[in-house]
């Protein structure tokens, strides 16, 4: 925050304190002393109100928050760039918790650290800790229920765009990955847009009547430009990330003007890592958790 603007909300901070305070004390000074039968002249449903001054151990609260107002500003930052006395904050208090809980489940994580995925996947806390960590941190993308969304994969099946094994998928979420897609409708045109996606498309069996010369010049294309990433028959390459084309997965849609938008413009997905976010022994959890998942759709 730049001086200018944490003077502004210093300075401001203290107005309000001050005029606070001789809001009170001036309204105090105007009441009257002593209790009187008088009223103040309102009548609400026919209860009238008693011109008496405001009791005084209700002044004294007002003014007990008044003095843990100004105390609190004095120990903790929250007046611009204001530390306070006791160099209290909410990063060091995060830091403090976190060595705090890594300290009590060091022991247990190092622990599931050196237990291989295949063993570890049958320990039920294990995979419930694996959980944790899974919705806090990639639920976000892949779902709650590991699920996916469009351009997320869904995690809960046995398609695997880099390997499914236990080690490829430790791999992915330590390193991350990042899948490029090159975007080829300046290179075989619109034309050749439309073909070589009728022709994915009526590979997979998501068409059944289509031209022969659009399939014959579809087939000519993907030979040409895709089958060098996507394999010959379109199997895929887990080695590039490169999807199958054989199957029902589709990460970005399975529709003719999906497809198309594919080929034309390209893809760009990554992964980010996560080893130096959660560390090694974490994403072993998290790694476990996930492996599991596949046996939902065996």
């Amino acid at each position: 925050m730049s001086s200018f603007w944490s003077g502004w909300i210093i300075v401001l901070t203290l107005a309000c304190l001050v005029l606070v305070i001789w809001l009170l004390f001036a309204t105090r000074k105007t009441q009257r002393r002593d209790l009187t039968d008088e009223t103040t002249g309102h009548s609400y449903d026919g209860i009238e109100e008693l011109d008496n001054p405001m009791p005084h151990w209700w002044f004294l609260l007002f003014v007990a928050t008044l003095v843990f107002s100004a105390a609190y500003l004095l120990l903790y930052p929250g007046m611009g760039n204001w530390k306070g006395f006791l160099g209290w904050t909410s990063v060091g208090e995060l830091e403090r918790s976190e060595e705090k809980h890594d300290r009590r489940y060091a022991p247990l994580f190092s622990q599931y650290a050196r237990t291989p995925i295949e063993k570890l996947v049958e320990n039920p806390k294990a995979l419930k800790m694996g959980q944790r960590i899974f919705l806090n941190n990639c639920a976000l993308c892949h779902g709650s229920d590991a699920g996916g969304a469009f351009g997320f994969p869904n995690l809960t099946d046995n398609e695997w765009l880099y390997g499914g094994s236990p080690e490829e998928i430790k791999t992915t979420i330590m390193d991350g990955r990042k899948g490029q897609m090159p975007a080829w409708g300046a290179v075989i045109g619109e034309k050749g847009v439309r073909d070589v996606s009728t022709f994915v498309r009526y590979q997979v069996g998501l068409i059944d009547q289509v031209d022969d010369d659009v399939i014959s010049n579809g087939k000519k294309i993907y030979a040409d430009t895709c089958s060098i990433c996507h394999g010959p028959n379109g199997e895929g390459n887990k080695a590039l990330g490169a999807p199958n084309l054989t199957d029902a997965v589709w990460l970005y849609g399975s529709s003719q003007a999906e497809i198309e938008y594919t080929v034309r413009s390209g893809r760009n997905g990554v992964m980010p890592a996560w080893k130096d976010i959660l560390g090694e022994e974490k994403v072993h959890l998290v790694s476990t958790y996930v492996y599991s998942l596949e046996d939902k759709k065996k």
